[in-house]
């Protein structure tokens, strides 16, 4: 149970345009970590990555389509309810959304760009984006990084800065936020061709995690939440070995904790177990992701949970509390399932 009596609930986006049914939510089993499905929420096309705003009242979506948009769903039994028609962010396949300064922010793949959208009191949005700060630049990868292509954004520890990670520039850009519209503090570079995806904080605020989908690694750096300041320093395979064919890395995810690190490689369908000291990590287990192509990983009560979008399922797995290593535990079919959140 949660705070108040409430059952946990889990969120689950999905991709209409390949069967998906929209926003699923289902309970969360308190010691076992199973997910049973409760509800689900269409009228907004492909749904693919959901946030929710702080005290869980608020359910937020991107719609990752041509004409891209992000919604806003009250979330207050099993059903989340629409709040109001989908907010345009003036741009093009947004990927990845969260919540910072007041704001939904949205990373907008196929634009190359990260958008602000305001939130009123109520947790409902505004009418129209507040601003859209447009990345430049390209990469060697020919048919991937013939420009920007911002995969992720989301606010660092200290809630200071917004950091937005871009696949087709090779970069990760630090980011402020006033008055509604977005600005580059500074932009730092990557391994040219490594095609960054998501980033994780360490719990201790000192390092970030960039897991890299053009090359399957890590990229190790440190962060300085003072100055805004990104330092890579090492890069880290997630495979033991050279990949038999297609090799993907989607998903990172730190353990509350700070003792371990995940990645989820799609292609290979695996999870990667790596043991974190501070800047150092060890890959010490691979793991099936129990389905095909683990498009999101998340962490939650000691349970891992792949996303797997063209097996049509989630997985959850069990955490070793001493190895770190993930045990399969039991999974749900939900077509098309892009990332799973808790609240």
């Amino acid at each position: 149970m949660t705070d108040g009596g409430r059952r946990r609930r889990a969120f689950i986006g999905s991709f209409t345009a390949a069967g998906g049914p929209g926003v699923v939510t289902a309970a969360v089993h308190p010691h076992s970590g199973a997910l049973a499905l409760l509800e689900s929420v269409g009228g907004v096309p492909d749904p693919s990555y959901l946030a929710l705003a702080p005290g869980g009242r608020t359910l937020y979506a991107v719609s990752e389509t041509a004409d891209g948009a992000v919604a806003a769903y009250h979330v207050h039994d099993d059903k989340p309810r629409l709040a109001g028609p989908p907010v345009p962010v003036d741009a093009n396949g947004p990927t990845h959304l969260s919540v910072f300064g007041g704001h939904v922010l949205t990373a907008n793949y196929g634009s190359g760009s990260v958008s602000a959208v305001p939130v009123r009191p109520d947790g409902t949005l505004a009418n129209a984006a507040s601003g859209v700060l447009r990345h430049s630049g390209s990469g060697p990868h020919e048919r991937r990084q013939r420009g920007p292509h911002a995969h992720q954004v989301q606010p660092d520890p200290s809630g200071r800065w917004a950091v937005s990670v871009d696949l087709g520039t090779d970069s990760v850009r630090v980011c402020t936020l006033k008055e509604g519209a977005l600005a580059v503090h500074r932009e730092f570079a990557l391994r040219p061709g490594s095609g960054p995806r998501h980033l994780a904080f360490h719990p201790g605020g000192r390092y970030a995690y960039v897991v890299n989908e053009l090359t399957p690694t890590v990229t190790v750096c440190r962060w300085d939440a003072a100055t805004g300041a990104l330092k890579p320093l090492a890069e880290t395979p997630v495979l033991p070995g050279a990949p038999a064919g297609d090799a993907y890395p989607s998903g990172i995810v730190v353990s509350p904790d700070g003792r371990f690190l995940w990645t989820a490689t799609r292609g290979e369908d695996v999870l990667s177990t790596f043991a974190v000291d501070g800047d150092q990590l060890r890959l010490t287990a691979t793991v099936p992701c129990g389905g095909h192509w683990p498009r999101a990983l998340t962490e939650s009560g000691g349970f891992l949970y792949s996303a797997n979008e063209r097996s049509g399922d989630i997985t959850w797995f069990a955490v070793d509390r001493e190895t770190g290593v993930p045990r399969y535990d039991g999974s749900v079919e939900i077509p098309a399932p892009s990332c799973v959140v808790f609240g």
